[in-house]
């Protein structure tokens, strides 16, 4: 069976440089697809416009989800999968720069699993994107089907 892939939706090229290096280096065996905003986070999750080729495919293990994101912001991103039966139970990590009680209570309250900040540190970072990738991939038991 071939590993589901992860969701990076990330529109800052080198937050998306560095997670990708860090997952990597935690030797995920797991594809990982980069879309950069919020509307392309949709159409890949659910095959529409330039991802309907992925039509019938497995949806990713987890979403990395950034909140600020370009055309759709991740809150509304997180607000119409859990209104869908169909990504309702997908595991969605909010990983984002913000610092605001707001944004972690709103995603909570939106169905987020996990409300992550992205640290300054390069380290830090990376060593905080290697224990995700770890946990949602080799920990995390999933809903079925």
């Amino acid at each position: 069976m071939t590993p589901r892939s992860i969701l990076l939706v990330e529109d800052n090229a080198q937050d998306e440089m560095l997670i990708l290096r860090a997952l990597r280096r935690s030797n995920v065996a797991n594809g990982i697809d980069v879309v950069r905003d919020g509307q392309q986070a949709l159409d890949y999750l659910y095959a529409d416009g330039e991802f309907a080729a992925r039509s019938g495919q497995a949806p990713p293990a987890v979403v990395l989800l950034d909140i600020g994101l370009p055309r759709l912001s991740g809150l509304d991103v997180l607000e119409r999968l859990r209104a869908d039966p169909r990504t309702r139970t997908l595991p969605v990590v909010m990983l984002t720069s913000s610092d605001e009680d707001a944004d972690r209570m709103r995603s909570y309250a939106g169905g987020a699993n996990s409300f992550v900040r992205k640290p300054l540190d390069f380290t830090e970072f990376a060593e905080t994107v290697s224990r995700l990738g770890v946990y949602w991939l080799a920990v995390n038991e999933p809903p079925l089907g």
